[in-house]
């Protein structure tokens, strides 16, 4: 297969996708003597009868892996994005499979807005409350219960014979639910739903997908083919009218769920102000004509609020006007009548006679174009009347107090209601409507619209595919566990492929990303250089904020016994504050949300006045917060965990912590960057640099120092993420500025999720006379030698005849400057050698901690200041 040439881009972007190696390169498409698509095969009659019998066994093989919904979403996507590419490869076989009177570029296009990732997403989020419902977490943080969306099972789709996208988008909620799925298509189909799977599994190099696709093709009078199809399925989905729901419900086994997605009759509803609005009629036209009224939601009926037979009769005249001009713009396909089947063309004849002679009886009237290409059809009785469909409409009164009245005994049939009226009115007739049974209300001219995640028919698809389920486990054994799965199996996601991004490509990629995702602005903290840009969706930043409170609970946070201050910085679109507010909310824990502030005084004040026993903040602030009221918060001695993030604690600023303040937990609260979100947490297990991955979020590759290469098992390098959980920017292959080596092993926590140990930033390592330095062997070389337990921050400037290093450590710690140059020298052979050869002048200086130079945003302190020309 190969791969593209860019990642993925934001939805407004074209973009290169993967062109894949399909059945069509293994010999063949779909085709009359092997019409049958199996798990990733085109076979031929005899072969898919052997494999019925064995469907049973198919199915569990099938169901003993799991289907990633990230698996799913991103071949869809890249599904998707070749079908909207004419020039595509997959567009072009495709299109040979299309039936002669469709468009195939436009279809495909529609198609393929279904299968975008942003749809799927929302679509799973809307019905399932997650773009990940498979994974057993906790619906409440307080309570050692797991709950999930799991798959039914086994979902046999009998799909409708005139509608080529129903089919493949049926499998498609299938295989989102995880769901082995097995199709029928009718022997009259064309091979276009065989040939859009084998390109959907194709786009999975894993393989997952077409194990839980079949596609098979042939007659219903092939009943023991239908029953083997139906005996091992845990639900039947049908479309067709109650015939078709019959012949297929013998078939259905005792417990399996019957899903019909059958016939359904929509009307238009016009108070009297609406129906004499400019543009009302033009819209209910549109609607009429759109499709030939072949969709379910299309109006056979159009009520007016009205019992005046005279209103009606001059409604369907006026009507009739507009109708005729709507369809001499845009005529039916071909001539009015050479596409419909005999039993069409004589139920359009016969609907119209008997209603042209009920017109003698004063109950009727007919206005109809002279090639039979539309009919308005006036009736003074009010019960609902299927109509022909082909552009014919009845008009009926129906005033609206008789309305739940006389539609309720047809509830089992109704969908769609498009309401013409005022804003009250609407309000009221939606109501009305709905206690009457219809499941849907519109807008008239919009009646034939759609959203992504809309019920269909009453009721969520990917919920009937679906079950909830639940594992209730011991508090105090998993009281850090925050999902189930972590401990039974690791994550696995689509290989990052495409070229390595860095911050200037993101930064320029978010200047297009589309509005609709742009609803959240971060800045970056600016340690390292000026403040970056970073945009989300919110369904995205929920699904961030949703991870990084797993990971919380994980590093031993308890939302019920902890009572946390929030003390990271805020304002300025920074967005720590902000996001562990959202976290904090989401675990269900008390919170103080005081942020970072200079008046430490009234900030330890609310500490103890409050019963604060937890702190959320960033080091440098944490460390000086604690140091300057150092008294008050010993006497008060009710700290009892330190959660930080942006920066690290030594090792021996964590046992200042815990010797002098009696503080018992010192642990990252996350691992992230801005625009990336949480990458990875700790659990009680970990300690210093080390974290989880993410691994339902992102991928992570370590790449050498000086090539685009992975280090060897252990070694430390550049740490590239990719994001999978992005709805409106796929940011694939970044490389983040950070150092970092793989943690070999299973964690002694349990959890399947892939360690790194953190090694510091990329600029951290600094060119200085020659010599390539760290901050942090500094740093080390400060605390294990020199007894140092506070702040240390470098400065390189130019001196009068060589660079110079100062290295800028906090006085309150007691440490001595001079002692600490020696021991820089003696056990950094680097740094010796510069400083010998008068390459470079270092100074060791003790400064007021208030003093060392921070992010102004952030209040992170900046390791490294270089202010050399």
């Amino acid at each position: 297969m190969t791969t593209t040439t860019g990642e993925n881009m934001s939805l407004n972007e074209t973009m290169t996708v993967p062109v894949p190696m399909t059945a069509y390169e293994n010999g063949g498409g779909p085709t009359a003597a092997a019409p049958h698509f199996w798990q990733g095969a085109f076979i031929g009659d005899e072969e898919a009868g052997r494999r019925l019998a064995g469907l049973p066994a198919a199915v569990g093989a099938a169901l003993a892996t799991v289907l990633e919904t990230g698996t799913v979403l991103a071949a869809c996507d890249a599904l998707a994005s070749a079908l909207l590419d004419p020039e595509h490869p997959v567009h072009a076989r495709l299109a040979g499979h299309l039936p002669e009177d469709e468009d195939p570029t436009a279809l495909l296009a529609e198609l393929g807005r279904h299968l975008g990732r942003r749809e799927l997403t929302r679509k799973l989020r809307r019905e399932l409350g997650s773009a990940a419902p498979g994974r057993l977490n906790r619906p409440d943080a307080r309570e050692a219960v797991y709950e999930a969306w799991a798959p039914v099972g086994m979902v046999a789709h009998i799909a409708p014979g005139n509608a080529a996208t129903v089919a493949p988008l049926s499998i498609v909620e299938g295989l989102l639910a995880g769901n082995v799925n097995v199709l029928k298509t009718s022997s009259a189909d064309t091979l276009f739903a065989q040939a859009l799977m084998a390109e959907l599994a194709a786009l999975d190099p894993s393989g997952a997908l077409a194990a839980r696709i079949v596609v098979l093709r042939f007659g219903s009078s092939r009943q023991e083919w239908l029953r083997l199809m139906c005996a091992p399925a845990d639900a039947v989905a049908v479309w067709g009218g109650e015939a078709a729901v019959e012949g297929v419900a013998a078939h259905v086994p005792p417990g399996c769920r019957l899903v019909e997605w059958g016939h359904r009759i929509s009307f238009a509803y016009l108070t009297a102000d609406a129906w004499s609005e400019p543009g009302t009629l033009d819209a209910l036209a549109e609607d009429v004509c759109r499709h030939e009224q072949q969709a379910c939601s299309s109006p056979q009926v159009v009520y007016l609020d009205t019992d005046d037979e005279a209103e009606v009769f001059a409604f369907a005249e006026h009507f009739a006007g507009v109708l005729a001009a709507r369809s001499a713009a845009s005529p039916p396909p071909g001539a009015a009548d050479a596409d419909r089947e005999p039993a069409e063309e004589a139920e359009l004849t016969t609907t119209e006679l008997v209603a042209r002679l009920e017109e003698h009886l004063g109950l009727t009237r007919v206005f109809a174009a002279a090639d039979g290409s539309w009919r308005v059809m006036a009736d003074t009785r009010s019960p609902l009347t299927a109509s022909p469909l082909h552009r014919s409409v009845w008009v009926k009164p129906l005033p609206r107090e008789r309305m739940i009245a006389t539609l309720r005994p047809m509830r089992r049939y109704l969908q769609t209601a498009g309401i013409a009226g005022t804003r009250t009115d609407t309000a009221e007739l939606a109501r009305t409507a709905l206690a009457a049974g219809v499941t849907r209300v519109t807008p008239v001219g919009a009646m034939l619209e759609s959203y992504a995640g809309e019920p269909h028919d009453g009721v969520y698809a990917l919920q009937r595919y679906s079950r909830r389920v639940a594992v209730q486990a011991d508090p105090a054994r998993f009281a850090t566990t925050a999902c189930l799965d972590d401990l039974a199996r690791p994550v696995v996601l689509p290989v990052p492929a495409g070229p390595l991004l860095g911050k200037e490509e993101v930064q320029e990629r978010n200047g297009r990303v589309g509005r609709a995702d742009a609803e959240l602005y971060f800045h970056s903290g600016g340690s390292t250089g000026a403040p970056a840009l970073s945009l989300f969706s919110y369904d995205d930043y929920d699904t961030q904020m949703q991870a990084a409170a797993r990971g919380l609970l994980a590093a031993g946070y308890d939302p019920v016994g902890d009572r946390t201050a929030n003390l990271f910085y805020c304002g300025g679109m920074y967005g720590s504050f902000i996001s562990f507010f959202s976290i904090l909310e989401r675990l269900g824990g008390v919170q103080l949300p005081l942020a970072a502030g200079p008046d430490h005084w009234a900030t330890a004040q609310a500490l103890i006045d409050r019963g604060a026993n937890t702190l959320f903040g960033m080091p440098s602030y944490l460390w000086q917060l604690l140091h300057a009221e150092a008294d008050a918060l010993r006497a008060y001695g009710g700290l009892r965990k330190v959660f930080y993030g942006g920066e690290h604690f030594t090792p021996e600023q964590q046992r200042t912590l815990k010797d002098e303040f009696g503080i018992e937990v010192v642990r990252s609260i996350t691992y992230g960057s801005t625009d990336l979100g949480p990458l990875g947490y700790q659990c009680t297990e970990s300690s210093g640099g080390v974290h989880h991955l993410h691994a339902d979020l992102h991928t992570m590759e370590i790449l050498d120092p000086d090539g685009d290469r992975p280090v060897a098992p252990g070694e430390t390098g550049r740490l590239v993420f990719t994001t999978h959980a992005r709805r409106g920017q796929q940011l694939g292959r970044y490389v983040i500025g950070d150092l970092g080596r793989a943690v070999p092993g299973r964690c002694p926590c349990g959890s399947h999720a892939p360690r790194f140990e953190l090694q510091g930033r990329t600029g951290d390592v600094v060119r200085v006379a020659t010599y390539f330095l760290n901050h942090r062997r500094f740093l080390s070389l400060a605390e294990e030698q020199g007894g140092h337990r506070g702040e240390l921050q470098i400065l390189l400037g130019n001196g009068e005849a060589r660079e110079r290093l100062t290295v800028r450590v906090e006085g309150a710690a007691g440490t001595d400057p001079e002692r600490l140059r020696e021991v820089f020298l003696a056990g950094y052979p680097e740094l010796r050698s510069a400083v010998s050869e008068r390459l470079l002048d270092l100074v060791v200086e003790a400064v007021d901690g208030a003093s060392l130079d921070r992010s102004p945003t952030s209040g992170k302190l900046r390791s490294v200041v270089d202010t050399r020309r």
